[in-house]
């Protein structure tokens, strides 16, 4: 029987312009972790990407019209047969970081990894330990805005509770 992969919460990803500050689409998510992964001793700058210049328009605009969520430079790309996977909370306050191993078992924290990794010795050469980071990305309130079609479905979606006046 095939397990279930829950889709990431991620929709696009983008990186900024060290230069002029503008938003440019990254067209996979290897290519971003690839980015993000070195970020601090090789910041992005426009250029290089094919055919673009700080003189272009941005890709995309950061405001409220998308949840922006950041994540922090120079985290480790994710391991060869892994998945690193990002799930938005309910309530769009954080994010949830777990990765999928290569026998599709899910993994929560370091300490997982360190199981699995006891229970499947094959794997200790190619899945070191120091690559995975469960550290998530930060929501970025400013674009979750109390008026947002995501807050008011969020708040939908909670189950309700008794208040003491209701009894």
């Amino acid at each position: 029987m095939e397990k279930k992969r829950t889709k990431d919460s991620i929709g696009a990803y983008a990186v900024q312009c060290g230069k002029c500050f503008k938003w440019r689409l990254i067209p996979t998510k290897e290519e971003f972790e690839t980015i993000r992964e070195n970020f601090i001793e090789d910041p992005w700058f426009c250029d290089k990407k094919p055919k673009f210049s700080c003189d272009d328009p941005g890709d995309i605009e950061y405001d409220s019209s998308r949840i922006w969520v950041v994540d922090k430079p120079n985290l480790p790309k994710t391991p060869p047969n892994t998945e690193r996977m990002l799930i938005m909370r309910k309530d769009l306050s954080k994010m949830d970081t777990y990765y999928i191993m290569p026998n599709g078992k899910k993994v929560r924290g370091i300490g997982d990894v360190e199981k699995f990794l006891e229970a499947h010795p094959e794997y200790r050469g190619t899945l070191p330990i120091s690559s995975f980071s469960f550290t998530p990305p930060k929501v970025m309130e400013d674009t979750v805005s109390s008026n947002s079609e995501w807050k008011a479905s969020a708040r939908n979606k909670k189950p309700k509770t008794a208040s003491p006046d209701d009894s």
